[in-house]
């Protein structure tokens, strides 16, 4: 334990991922002297991003949305001048039948793609005049998305469009995820307005603006370094907490939290008593935490499953790619027979992504369906992406450098259980006043989402529960 740390606090944040800085930043930001511990020797978990060659190549998520919270820490942190923002009209395509169309995402678009028949596009008109419920949860859980989409709008739909689109964020199955839990917009738009179409454009109509798709001039990490160093001697690398109990009543603070300085095998337990403890840890670690307190919250937590993906970079010679590239990506159908679950042209969406006369594309591989990906080695999985690309895009030269990174527990997947597990984690927690989770696997995998909880958590503890 780093000889900074102190006995007790009033706020122990674990895990320095985005979530746990945010929490911490914005406890500390309100006056509450939290400090945060990490076992890894750096900060940003899954947010990485790597200078090589001329090119930046992002480890984890590519890009964000830009939220209004997250609009104001960067105006906090002055990280303003580095914002870059993507061009807005930028395409985004399809693969269907090995050829890329671009996917069509407002109505006009949609109504005149001959990507869809004319029974799809009588179900959106239908579903934009009538007017239906969801189904009551049953003993199996929520509606699947899959379910959702042919009760609404019918298979076609689900294969060329909702399909590829659940595979780009979740890398999972659309039968086996919540429609619920991973698309809540949906879920309250058909259970307010009886319709998708209704709702959804209510929803916009009454937004502050458009979405807007975002990274910092140096990657993502930009955002995670300064919120790291912003924290200064209440950041604590190379800490692994061990396991959180409660404290006796003469002791101070609710609860104690056993750190061992890394590596642990040597090194001895340290204990820290803190009012309030938010664990932003993996769902995995965070239930080994809580084995002491309460072994059915630990048992919730584990049932949290989680998908591999492999993140593979290639940057290429322009002149090497007969495709204009000027669009955002693509997405591939379930049944295109491809390894590659999409992919996302850096370069196009960013300057300075990669050098003047090159690109660099990035690819996912892996996901539910795919579970074999993440055994392949970097090389193989380099020779995998780069041949389907090249029969996609027209590549007719082998790539000039690559960067391949494997995280074997990538997207936690938001299952049909999703709902009502997450309904009791939070009964149980509620026993337990001052303690908080925070993370991808409760609402949302999405930068915006993760860092708008970790705020709501911040304010938890200076206000009281969330209602």
């Amino acid at each position: 334990m780093t000889t900074s740390a102190p006995t007790h606090v009033p706020a122990v944040v674990i895990g320095a991922g985005v979530s746990g800085l945010t929490c911490a930043y914005t406890l500390r930001q309100r006056g509450i002297d939290a400090h945060l511990f990490e076992s890894a020797d750096r900060a940003g978990g899954v947010i990485r991003s790597v200078s090589r060659g001329g090119f930046l190549f992002e480890l984890g998520p590519q890009s964000f949305t830009l939220t209004d919270y997250l609009r104001q820490l960067t105006r906090e942190l002055r990280l303003e001048a580095q914002l870059q923002l993507a061009p807005a009209k930028l395409p985004r395509y399809l693969l269907e039948d090995g050829e890329l169309a671009a996917a069509p995402l407002d109505p006009p678009a949609f109504f005149f793609s001959p990507l869809f028949g004319v029974r799809t596009k009588f179900n959106v008109i239908r579903d934009a005049i009538g007017r239906t419920n969801p189904p009551p949860e049953t003993a199996a859980g929520d509606e699947s998305i899959a379910h959702f989409t042919r009760r609404k709008f019918g298979n076609e739909l689900l294969e060329k469009l909702v399909g590829p689109f659940v595979s780009g964020i979740y890398a999972g199955n659309p039968e086996k995820l919540s429609l619920r839990s991973a698309f809540p917009s949906l879920y309250a738009a058909e259970t307010a307005h009886g319709s998708v179409i209704r709702g959804l454009l209510r929803a916009r109509r009454s937004a502050s603006g458009s979405p807007t798709l975002a990274t910092f001039q140096h990657g993502n990490q930009t955002f995670t370094d300064a919120l790291a160093a912003a924290l200064g001697s209440a950041f604590h690398l190379n800490v692994a907490a061990t396991r959180i109990l409660t404290s006796p009543s003469w002791a101070p603070g609710q609860f104690i939290v056993e750190f061992r300085e890394q590596p642990m095998s040597a090194a001895p337990l340290y204990s820290v008593h803190a009012d309030h403890v938010i664990l932003a840890s993996p769902a995995g670690v965070s239930a080994k935490l809580l084995e002491p307190l309460d072994p059915s919250l630990a048992s919730l937590l584990t049932s949290i499953e989680y998908v591999p993906v492999s993140i593979v970079s290639l940057g290429y010679h322009r002149a090497a790619v007969q495709h204009s590239l000027h669009a955002f990506g693509f997405l591939a159908a379930r049944n295109s027979g491809l390894r590659v679950l999409g992919s996302v042209w850096n370069s196009s969406l960013f300057p300075e992504r990669a050098p003047a006369d090159s690109v660099l594309l990035t690819s996912f591989v892996g996901g539910s369906g795919d579970l074999s990906a993440v055994k392949l080695t970097p090389k193989e999985l380099e020779t995998v992406v780069h041949r389907e690309l090249a029969r996609i895009l027209g590549i007719t030269e082998a790539p000039i450098i690559s960067n391949v990174h494997i995280w074997p527990q990538a997207i936690p997947q938001y299952d049909l259980q999703h709902h009502r597990r997450t309904q009791v984690l939070g009964q149980k927690i509620a026993a337990f006043p001052g303690l908080a989770l925070a993370g991808n696997y409760l609402d949302g995998p999405a930068i915006g989402a993760v860092v708008d909880r970790a705020r709501k958590l911040a304010d938890y503890v200076l206000d009281g529960p969330p209602r």
